[in-house]
């Protein structure tokens, strides 16, 4: 049980093939420990594994280990200049459906193609992913069973499978989650945080620490506003309460709206993409 987040260990698979080990934990010998005494008996005294000293170095341990995996993932993608966006937000906010439109709309524009590949992650299916690779961009499964967020030894291995697109993106789409992804430093580049219309204008104050590691907002799902009572500007107000100077754009990946602005978001960022001057 992860003390951070609280998921279970579950198995992670990369491309439905979970990863080699460097060990196995077949020690080759008995666990008979010489004893027959009755184990049912009372001991005397409580069992209480979630000591507070306990849990806050179980916790740094977790972290400390994630953020050497992030060090090598910030290493391996400053080699091939790869500008990587993890990308962020609750289930059902439209990031996938915007994921797919920008590759789309990346993918064809002639001037300088810029090379784009994806690492998905879920806790189950390839669904999103069947649905990148159907843009005819590479995108590598991470499957975390029970766990609810991406960790960078995670990215490590989906990395080790699908490199890095040299002087392109790599978008890593998180687990649908605003509360756990905001932990995991997974190596990234920037950090997205995808809200729909959909939703509640309290989400940031909600969830605070997804929208204070945040370095753009997005708002999703605009064309849908005419039809809902929801105050946009409310949420950004909330968003800004919690991270001020939050740079936010509002979007619609089905009609398009609002696209033009995060392009050029992402041609802003990132040593390699300068090398494809107006390709992106």
């Amino acid at each position: 049980m992860c003390a951070v987040c609280g998921c279970g260990p579950g198995e992670t698979r990369i491309d439905g093939v979970a990863p080699t080990r460097g060990h196995g934990h077949d020690h080759g010998h008995s666990h008979d420990h010489g004893h027959d005494h009755d184990h049912g008996h009372s001991h005397g005294h409580s069992h209480d594994h979630d000591h507070p000293t306990r849990l806050i170095r179980v916790e740094q341990d977790i972290l400390a280990k994630n953020d050497r995996f992030a060090a090598v993932n910030r290493q391996l993608l400053a080699a091939s200049r790869t500008f990587a966006v993890n990308l962020m937000s609750s289930p059902g906010s439209g990031k996938t459906t915007l994921l797919v439109r920008t590759l789309t709309d990346l993918s064809n524009r002639v001037a300088a193609p810029v090379p784009l590949a994806v690492i998905e992650g879920d806790q189950q299916t390839s669904f999103d992913a069947d649905r990148i690779r159907a843009t005819g961009v590479p995108a590598i499964q991470v499957n975390t069973g029970k766990g609810c967020h991406l960790d960078a030894q995670m990215v490590t291995q989906a990395l080790g499978a699908q490199p890095a697109p040299a002087d392109g993106v790599l978008f890593i789409e998180n687990v649908g989650n605003l509360v756990c992804p905001s932990g995991f430093d997974l190596g990234e580049s920037r950090r997205v945080v995808v809200v729909s219309v959909t939703e509640g204008e309290d989400k940031p104050l909600k969830y605070p620490d997804m929208f204070a590691t945040a370095d753009l907002l997005v708002v999703n799902k605009i064309d849908l506003l005419p039809h809902l009572v929801f105050d946009v500007d409310l949420l950004i107000a909330n968003a800004r309460r919690v991270k001020p100077g939050l740079n936010v754009l509002q979007v619609s990946a089905t009609t398009g709206a609002g696209l033009e602005p995060w392009y050029a978001w992402l041609a802003s960022h990132g040593e390699g993409l300068a090398s494809h001057g107006e390709g992106l």
